[in-house]
This record gives C-alpha cells, sequence and structure tokens, in this order.
C-alpha cells in the first residue's frame, strides 16, 4: 500500500500468483489514518486496512446505528 501526498488516496499493489493489479482508492473527504512509520515501513492488520479503506479511524471505530427491531 502507497499513500498519496495529500493523504486522501491510497494505492494497493496485490499479486495473486497468476499477476499483479493495482487498486486506487480516493476520499472525498478527509485522510487516512496510518499508523507511525518506523524505519520507514508501516504494518497493519487485515482488520485496520479494511477500517482504513472505509475511511473509519482504525484507532478508535464507533458503532454504527442499527435498527431495534426489525419488521
Amino acid at each position: 500500500m502507497f499513500q498519496g501526498r495529500r493523504g486522501d488516496l491510497v494505492e494497493i499493489l496485490w499479486h495473486d500468483g497468476l499477476g499483479m493489479s493495482l487498486y486506487v482508492k480516493r476520499l472525498e473527504d478527509g485522510k487516512f489514518i496510518w499508523p507511525a512509520a518506523s524505519a520507514g515501513a508501516v504494518s497493519i492488520s487485515a482488520a485496520q486496512m479494511a477500517c482504513m479503506l472505509e475511511g473509519i479511524d482504525w484507532r478508535n471505530p464507533q458503532l454504527s446505528w442499527r435498527p431495534q427491531s426489525a419488521g
């Protein structure tokens, strides 16, 4: 994963065994929250990456509203 200069763009290189793919995501509002880098590299979990790609602050995720009853 690579971050854009302004922090609102992330690029992901993915190798699936057959070839390489490039995925790009840009946030309309706000910036991606990245952990602090040590020695130029950052390690994140799959859950942190999923939150980051949805624009959720993975350091303090908030529960979304859910209906109390259905139907």
